[in-house]
Order: C-alpha cells, then sequence, then structure tokens
C-alpha cells in the first residue's frame, strides 16, 4: 500500500535521508524543516504519517503535534527526538503520538513503526465509515438475503472468489442492492479492508468527484484543506457505487482510469496516486439503455459488466413475502393471517424498502397488538379503480399525490430529506427540487 509520509526536521541530512529512504519503498514522501511549513504542507496533502522532531526552530514539536492532530484526528505522528526522557515521550503519547523512537533511528524499527501508524489511522478511517453506514437499511437488506434464491448466493459467492472483478448489481430501488454488495464484500479476501459507499446522484460533479479522489488544498472555493478520497480511504477493500447510471459525464473517463491503470489523481492534484480498491456498482435502469440515451460511456460500461447480477423485484418473489415480513416486523409486532394475505396481494412497487416502511407504520397504528390489514394501509389496483370509477371526483392531480407522498416520507424519517429520498426511491437533490416547486421547503 503506498503511504503519503511528512518528515518534520530542522537538520536537513535528516530530512533529505528519511525522504529518500522511503521513496525506496514507493512511498511519496515530503519534508519541512519548521512547525509553520509542516502545518501547511500537511494541509495541502493530508499526508498518512508525519515523523516529527520535537525540537523546532519556530515552535515546540509537542503545539505542532497539537496542531496536527486538531487538522487530522485520522492522521499517524511518530515523535523522533534526540533528548527522549520520560516527560517528553509521556507528553507526546498523551497529545496522540502513535510511537516515539529516539535518534538516531533505526531504519527498519522506523519503517515497522510508519506501517503501525499508517494501519491504526486505517482502521480509524474503516470504522468512521461503518459507523456512518446507516444500520436500518443494513438490517432491513440482511433481512431480505434470507430469501434470496440459490442462484444469487451463488453468484455472490462467484464475485466473492474473484475479488478483482467489477460487479454491476441491477434491480429495481429497494431490492437490496446495498446489501448483495457489502455480502461480497464480507466473503472475499478483501474482508478485512474497509467497505465504503457513495450515491453518484445524490453530489454535483465538483463534490462527488471529490467524495470519490479527494481533493488538494485550494482545489475549489470550500477546500481550506486536503482530504482523502474513498479510493484512498478503501485501500485493498472495497468501493460500492451506487445509482452509478448517474454518474457525471465529465467523471466517467476518470473512474475508467481507475479500472485500466489502478491510477487517479486528486482533485486539484497533480500527483498520480495508486488504487487497488475492487469496485461493485448498482443501478435501477439497464446501463445499455444509459449508453444508448449518450449518459453514460459504452466503454465505462462494458468494463463494468464483467459479472452482472439481476435482483427480480418483489412482486416476482411473492412467495417469499411471509418470510420477508416477519423478519422485517418491529420487535414484539405481530401480524395476523389477514394482514398476511392482504401482503400478499398487494404488488409493491417499492419493494422491500416499501415493505419494512408499511410494517413499521402497521406496528405503531396496532398500538401493541395484532396487526390487521386496516392497520397496513394498502389497496390494490382493482379496489383503486372501481373507487374512481363511482366517485370520479376523488381523482386528485398528480401534484397533489407527489405532494401528499413527499410530506408522508418527511414524516415518517423525522425531516430528514435524505433519508425521506431513499424512501421515496429517488434522489436527495430531485427531493430538493420538488420541495422547492411544491411550495414545500418552508
Amino acid at each position: 500500500m503506498t503511504l503519503s509520509v511528512l518528515v518534520v526536521d530542522d537538520d536537513a541530512t535528516v530530512r533529505e535521508t528519511l525522504v529518500e529512504f522511503f521513496e525506496t519503498f514507493g512511498h511519496t514522501a515530503r519534508a519541512a524543516g519548521t512547525a509553520t511549513d509542516a502545518r501547511r504542507m500537511a494541509a495541502e496533502h493530508a499526508p498518512d504519517v508525519v515523523l516529527l522532531d520535537l525540537r523546532l526552530p519556530d515552535a515546540s514539536g509537542l503545539v505542532l503535534l497539537d496542531a496536527l492532530r486538531a487538522d487530522d484526528p485520522d492522521v499517524g505522528v511518530i515523535v523522533l527526538s534526540g533528548f527522549a526522557d520520560v516527560r517528553s515521550t509521556v507528553g507526546a503519547m498523551q497529545r496522540g503520538a502513535v510511537d516515539v523512537l529516539e535518534k538516531p533511528v533505526d531504519l527498519e524499527a522506523l519503517a515497522a513503526a510508519v506501517q503501525r501508524a499508517s494501519e491504526r489511522g486505517r482502521l480509524r478511517q474503516e470504522l468512521a465509515v461503518l459507523r456512518a453506514r446507516d444500520r436500518q437499511t443494513e438490517a432491513d437488506s440482511a433481512a431480505a438475503s434470507r430469501t434470496l434464491p440459490r442462484t444469487f448466493a451463488e453468484l455472490i459467492e462467484l464475485a466473492a472468489r474473484n475479488p478483482d472483478a467489477p460487479v454491476l448489481l441491477q434491480g429495481e430501488t429497494g431490492t437490496g442492492k446495498g446489501y448483495v454488495a457489502r455480502q461480497i464484500h464480507d466473503r472475499s479476501e478483501r474482508r478485512d479492508a474497509p467497505f465504503v459507499e457513495i450515491n453518484c446522484a445524490s453530489l454535483t460533479s465538483t463534490f462527488f468527484e471529490s467524495e470519490l479522489f479527494g481533493h488538494e488544498r485550494g482545489a475549489f472555493t470550500d477546500a481550506r484543506t486536503a482530504k482523502r478520497g474513498l479510493l484512498e480511504v478503501a485501500g485493498s477493500g472495497t468501493v460500492f457505487l451506487d445509482e452509478v447510471a448517474e454518474m457525471p459525464l465529465e467523471v466517467q473517463p476518470k473512474l475508467l482510469k481507475v479500472i485500466e491503470e489502478h491510477a487517479f489523481r486528486r482533485l486539484g492534484g497533480t500527483t498520480s496516486l495508486r488504487s487497488s480498491a475492487r469496485l461493485v456498482v448498482a443501478t435501477n435502469e439497464p446501463l445499455a439503455a444509459a449508453v444508448e440515451a449518450r449518459r453514460f460511456r459504452a466503454d465505462l460500461y462494458y468494463r463494468l459488466q464483467v459479472l452482472t447480477i439481476l435482483l427480480p423485484p418483489l412482486r416476482e418473489r411473492r412467495e417469499e413475502i411471509p418470510v420477508l415480513a416477519r423478519a422485517l416486523l418491529p420487535r414484539g409486532a405481530q401480524l395476523g393471517d389477514a394482514a398476511e394475505q392482504a401482503l400478499l396481494a398487494y404488488p409493491w412497487p417499492g419493494n422491500i424498502r416499501e415493505l419494512r416502511n408499511t410494517l413499521w407504520r402497521a406496528s405503531i397504528l396496532a398500538e401493541g397488538g395484532l396487526i390487521a390489514p386496516s392497520h397496513l394501509g394498502l389497496t390494490s389496483a382493482s379496489d383503486r379503480g372501481e373507487s374512481l370509477a363511482s366517485d370520479p371526483n376523488s381523482v386528485r392531480t398528480l401534484a397533489d399525490a407527489e405532494r401528499d407522498a413527499i410530506a408522508a416520507a418527511l414524516a415518517a424519517a423525522g425531516d430528514n430529506r435524505t433519508r425521506a429520498a431513499e424512501l421515496l426511491g429517488i434522489a436527495r437533490s430531485t427531493l430538493v427540487e420538488k420541495l422547492k416547486r411544491l411550495s414545500l421547503d418552508r
């Protein structure tokens, strides 16, 4: 794994020696002779590890250590001291240094310490990503997996046994594509490395590129410090790109380069970085249609479809609905036989996600009792047709129906727009636009 190392020492010979030493391992190494230069370079290049001398001409090394950790809590700092004593060692460790080595330093010991520091930072990043993930969505998808057909299990295992091949997951919104992506990762030899994900439809081109590739300081207006992208955070793990058909056209050639050359640059950067991450992508529309519409590059499409897994909608897996419903029911809720029959009769356009939300709402309305059909709030297509035929005045405009659906989703999501967009099966940016158009943003 290629690392970025910053050497901070007032001795030019030490700086040159250590930079050359780490460059022989293929790492990117830079050097600074003062605390001021060190903090600036750390902000510009976001190093993985900083080698820090405690005696600097313009500031104490311990003060700089505090500043570096405040700017980037994930950076690994190794203190190199020519006058190591108990007080300075304890002070450095209390401030977050991962190691303290005494000069003259043994290069083999230093290389091992740098590797440990970078691994510690990687684990912190992975933990942050895991905590940020929507645990409820993962639990819902896990429940869905219990009824996946055997052919799906075989395809997942095939993808897991070939950890370098890109995987394309295709299916309607709410069919469990995110869960399948995670299963492919967890069952592969990459399981101990991070699994990171990004929604291609949720960000503008610039911010999407920043999330995926990272950016250097000053790359755009708000880029006050350098930032690692998900390709760097993933390391040798898996990057999951959801709604890949919505990826900005200008970013697609850069993703193609990652697949073909395993190389990329941060936004605003000039240094080529290496990526060994595996790509798993998902779409709720056929990518071939996006290619025909000239919204998606054909060459990228061909590289992504090495292994394609199709996830059928819930209406084509109707016999699995009772098992799914019992798995998705909130704790303590009970489903009556009549309610189960109502679930079987409904077409589920929102798939597993809609099923979960329906059961959640029904369990609240049932107030601890047996869930009945009235609690589900479902109507069949024939029922809706008969109602409209008997009372033409009951027909609502599409705008009214859309307004009600958005209001209900926001209420269910506690006014969290990202979550509401997921419930509606649309991108957050689309939801924001609809809120403005329907005067609901106030």
